[in-house]
């Protein structure tokens, strides 16, 4: 119930913030509630689902504009090339730092 409602928590604020304006905000919030469902146990086929609801402008890669929540705070670690974008790769850092 926790994550739910930090969850729904998380999508309010993102869609609230000025950065996100120009997002679709159906897929802020799809991409909250995935992102609040993954656990050490989830699939690469998941993450592949988050990175297609984070990647809004579909340039095939994450920015920190379009980050959230744990990836958001994760971003410097997950961005193992520091190009200041995610690939899709890269974003399947999130499932080891689910196992710590």
């Amino acid at each position: 119930m926790k994550k739910v409602i930090a969850t729904f928590i998380l999508a309010a604020t993102i869609t609230s913030c000025n950065s996100v304006k120009n997002m679709d905000t159906s897929k802020v919030s799809d991409a909250a509630q995935l992102l609040g469902s993954l656990s050490s146990n989830s699939t690469v086929q998941q993450v592949a689902s988050l990175f297609s609801l984070l990647d809004t402008n579909n340039d095939k890669a994450i920015s920190s504009t379009e980050a959230i929540g744990s990836v958001a705070e994760n971003f410097d670690v997950l961005d193992t090339d520091n190009s200041s974008n995610l690939n899709l790769t890269e974003l399947e850092g999130i499932l080891a730092l689910l196992k710590k």
